[in-house]
């Protein structure tokens, strides 16, 4: 074990501001440590799950056969199979041998209904999000703490960014060359260990913040209330169609299933004489689908019921809900339920900058892009859990013999440079609200109770 003085004051500027970004590396790594490690094991649980299994019965088998029967034929076998069910959603299957899906609700309960295409065969029922994918979802979205789990994880996220710019400071190359920094040293004890977290560390700090940025931005402060409210996809788009007081988020049940562009978008409203010619005949879900296939909805595809009197039948596709693997392809189609005609037509193309950029980032963090994102994820994945292994290995290996504290990298006394330590703190404050509320917390922590409770304070330290 390595023998250190962590009380020792370092020398030179640049040692004191190391050692103070070494701290900070210490003091964030020691709250997130935890979360990252639930993130990266549930993430990684989620990859395999999805395309060994797949989530909600999308990869049950069926034998093909020459005909296939009538969507209306396989949704009346579903709604039987529910008793007092209602049909809400018809999920197309994205290959010749597997089976379609039907949400069918009844008593405030989502049932999904698994349907031979060829005979109206209903193959099994199960409730909606009840899989072992939905399990490891819900830990990775919220820690099963809905709300409360949200805010948990967002301010854990936005500190690791922290964690990473201290990270990259520490281990940056001061004229030691860029193999040092770039190639393991394989030394013994805890200069290997050091070597090792840095050098994974220094490759993988860019697909850490995609992952983080991605995953922040479907978070409830950061996401939903900064980022998302200026990055909606614009209504007016729409040639003045009329609206609906609910929003497209009005879509999501239990997880998100709407693209991020479009949550915060209004729903357009059936009943008025607007919009462009789709269906000529009776409006059924049979002519819905054929509409569907004739202006390009391939293989699997969602088809949303109306829902009251001014819903529409809402036609997608997305690699968020891994429709597709290439999020380019993004697709939503609205059309009124009583003349048929399409209201909207949203394509990757009508996103924002930043709705285009999400629609990628998402397909990137999920692993919906095909095998190799599965296996780029895992290594990511991988990467993350031996970040948090090794660093507890390094804090173990140099903290002082029988030490009854946590035995944190010494403060300067007099740090150089210290407006500039101030600012960075007000833009991180500014730009990650969640992570400014943490380090708000830390402060007034440090200067009313532990100031008054020396023992305590020094075990922390």
């Amino acid at each position: 074990m390595t023998m250190t003085d962590t009380q020792a004051q370092p020398n030179g500027s640049a040692n004191k501001i190391y050692f103070a970004a070494w701290r900070w590396h210490f003091y964030t790594g020691l709250f997130v440590l935890p979360f990252l490690t639930i993130l990266a094991f549930s993430g990684m649980m989620m990859l395999w799950i999805a395309w060994i299994d797949g989530r909600d019965g999308e990869r049950t088998t069926v034998i093909p056969q020459p005909t296939v029967q009538t969507v209306s034929d396989q949704a009346a076998a579903a709604v039987a199979a529910v008793p007092g069910g209602t049909l809400k959603q018809y999920v197309a299957p994205r290959g010749e041998a597997l089976a379609a899906l039907f949400r069918v609700d009844a008593n405030g309960d989502a049932t999904m209904v698994a349907v031979d295409p060829y005979t109206a065969q209903v193959i099994e029922t199960f409730p909606r999000r009840s899989g072992w994918y939905d399990f490891f979802d819900n830990i990775h979205g919220s820690l099963m703490l809905g709300v409360t789990g949200d805010r948990i994880l967002e301010t854990a996220a936005s500190l690791t960014l922290m964690l990473v710019a201290t990270g990259l400071y520490m281990w940056w190359p001061r004229g030691t060359g860029w193999r040092r920094a770039l190639v393991p040293s394989f030394g013994a004890g805890r200069n290997l260990w050091k070597s090792l977290h840095g050098v994974v560390g220094i490759w993988m700090s860019v697909f850490l913040v995609l992952f983080l940025i991605s995953g922040l931005a479907w978070a409830g402060i950061w996401g939903g209330k900064i980022v998302q409210a200026w990055s909606q996809f614009p209504a007016e788009k729409w040639d003045n169609v009329p609206l609906s007081d609910d929003t497209h988020a009005s879509m999501n049940h239990d997880r998100r299933e709407v693209p991020w562009a479009l949550e915060q978008t209004p729903m357009p409203a059936s009943g008025s004489a607007e919009g462009i010619t789709g269906i000529t005949g009776p409006i059924t879900v049979d002519s819905v689908d054929a509409l569907a296939r004739t202006i390009g909805f391939d293989a699997r595809y969602q088809l949303n019921l109306p829902s009251g009197d001014t819903g529409v039948w809402t036609l997608s596709r997305d690699s968020m809900s891994n429709d597709s693997t290439a999020p380019t392809t993004d697709r939503t189609v609205h059309v009124d339920q009583f003349t048929g005609k399409i209201l909207a037509d949203i394509r990757y193309e009508d996103y924002s900058l930043a709705g285009k950029a999400m629609a990628v980032g998402i397909a990137l963090h999920m692993g919906t892009l095909g095998f190799w994102s599965v296996l780029a994820n895992t290594l990511v994945c991988l990467s993350v859990l031996f970040f948090c292994f090794s660093s507890v290995v390094l804090w173990w290996k140099r903290r002082p013999a029988k030490a009854r504290r946590l035995a944190a990298p010494p403060m300067p006394r007099e740090l150089p440079l210290w407006q500039g330590a101030v600012l960075v703190g007000l833009a991180v404050c500014m730009a990650f609200p969640m992570a400014g509320l943490a380090l708000l917390t830390v402060l007034a922590l440090d200067l009313l109770i532990l100031s008054r409770l020396p023992r305590l304070r020094h075990s922390l330290t």
